[in-house]
């Protein structure tokens, strides 16, 4: 999906709390059509159509970072008001209620754990690196994606366990099946990285743009 003319453009607001490189996403949202641009402060979200959650590096530094700049309340209070919304891998983590690396306390948005996977001592930890997902037919997020065949990229040590299954959109295998992404409304999440994930992490990109 790619819309040429700019005022149709969705605008994304990238939250930027100053972890980890952020151009990557940037660029892939701007790529299937986005006005996608990084905001460094809850202020800077503007008259955005939906707010990005990418997330990469220790949940403990993040969540003292989001509540410093207040992106924390802001998160919280733009799902409740189902305002479209997107989370990368640690952006879905966070959203839960605790996690146990850094045995820290998450966003609380959805009730729940991040747990460190515990596999066969012959499974490499981080999950690193190309696996399928598998999903129900029937949301718009997955049109043009085969379900148990096409390959996203993952890089994570921890997964989530929500306590409602009704959450789950994807699942994935590693040493036991978890859930890999979420949807509530439109809150969407992933646990892959879609701007890593080539063409389709950008047709699920691209997908959720459609929603908007």
């Amino acid at each position: 999906m790619e819309i040429n003319d700019s005022s149709k453009r969705p605008k994304l607001a990238v939250i930027d709390y100053g972890m980890g490189n952020l151009r990557s996403v940037v660029r892939a949202w701007q790529q299937v059509g986005a006005e996608a641009y990084l905001a460094a402060s809850p202020q800077a979200i503007g008259a955005a159509d939906a707010l990005i959650f990418p997330g990469q590096g220790a949940i403990v530094d993040a969540m003292a970072l989001l509540e410093r700049t207040g992106f924390d309340r802001v998160i919280r209070d733009w799902i409740a008001a189902d305002r479209p919304f997107f989370g990368i891998c640690l952006g879905l983590q966070a959203l839960f209620e605790h996690s146990e690396e850094g045995d820290v306390a998450g966003l609380g948005v959805f009730k729940g754990e991040v747990r460190r996977f515990r596999v066969d001592p012959g499974l490499k930890i981080p999950h690193m690196g190309w696996n399928s997902v598998t999903f129900d037919p029937g949301t718009g997020l997955t049109d043009g994606i085969v379900s148990g065949q096409d390959q996203f990229y993952f890089v994570h040590s921890y997964y989530i366990a929500p306590v409602d299954p009704g959450l789950a959109t994807f699942h994935t295998d590693y040493g036991g099946r978890f859930v890999s992404g979420i949807q509530h409304g439109n809150c969407y999440a992933t646990q892959f990285h879609p701007e890593k994930s080539q063409a389709k992490g950008l047709q699920l990109y691209g997908n959720f743009l459609r929603s908007l």
